[in-house]
């Protein structure tokens, strides 16, 4: 059933380049502020956090926020960066033609949610950044905001792993060729985001095979991982390529430096909240 509850690291290049008859559609056009906002930061990258938990999460944040704007007091970014079990979740108007699975039968918990966009997977090795930021604070446009994520994992790739990334016209997301590195599905409530990206690292892609992601039929699903290891076999490189766990704290390094340079930003760490936050949502 579908539910819904209340580092030193030498860069290695890619031969992967876009399709060639795939365009840049859009460019990012960085807002230039004053002063850099502060951005309270929960980390919880090296930890696999149930689905239902961080969506719960969210959305309370989202209502404090409000609050504190309705009070004119002043309303800091928020960032939650982690990973979930394995869970599918689906966008308010997605369909479920694209699940190659009977419901009743569900290989994982399937979650239909109020953010833009079909159906994806999350899963270990996947880092999940959840924005939850006063787009009054940057730019008041959805579109913006969108090209802005993309642009944070665009940026990840290129500076820390020498791998090409684009935007395909008429989609959203991170591509690498035909494959899809990064998953963007937001909403945006008073101008207040939630929800946000995902980004492949070492993802088990075999789970992203028994659904349609994002809907799209002619495109394939890729990883960081992947993809260094496509280029060491393609060249056979004498390269260590990092193990499972040094390449995920690679890449949230690189995508905390990245966030913050897109957005300008300055992290601050928050405590993660205690047991009795966590018994509250269940």
């Amino acid at each position: 059933m579908i539910l819904a509850p209340n580092l030193c690291f030498r860069t290695i290049p890619t031969t992967c380049t876009a399709v060639k008859h795939q365009k840049e559609p859009h460019r990012f056009n960085p807002v230039t502020q004053t002063k850099t906002k502060a951005c309270e930061c929960y980390d919880l990258h090296k930890e696999l956090l149930p689905y239902a938990k961080a969506w719960s999460w969210q959305k309370q944040i989202v209502e404090e926020k409000k609050a504190l704007l309705q009070r004119n007091e002043d309303c800091p970014d928020t960032l939650i960066i982690l990973q979930h079990n394995p869970v599918y979740t689906m966008g308010t108007g997605s369909s479920e033609k694209y699940l190659n699975f009977d419901l009743a039968e569900a290989p994982f918990d399937v979650y239909r949610t109020e953010r833009g966009g079909e159906v994806t997977y999350h899963g270990p090795g996947q880092l999940v950044m959840y924005p939850i930021i006063n787009l009054r604070n940057h730019k008041m446009d959805l579109h913006w905001y969108l090209r802005a994520l993309e642009e944070v994992v665009i940026r990840v790739l290129s500076s820390t792993f020498s791998i090409k990334a684009s935007r395909i016209e008429g989609l959203t997301g991170v591509w690498v060729g035909n494959q899809k590195l990064a998953a963007i599905g937001v909403r945006v409530s008073q101008w207040i985001t939630y929800h946000g990206l995902a980004l492949n690292v070492t993802t088990d892609l075999t789970p992203f095979s028994w659904i349609v992601p994002c809907g799209l039929q002619d495109r394939q699903v890729g990883s960081i991982q992947g993809l260094l290891q496509e280029f060491q076999s393609s060249t056979r490189a004498d390269t260590q390529n990092p193990d499972d766990c040094q390449l995920i704290d690679i890449s949230y390094k690189s995508l905390i430096k990245e966030f913050c340079e897109v957005f300008q930003l300055e992290i601050h760490q928050k405590a993660i909240p205690g047991s009795e936050f966590w018994r509250e949502k269940q």
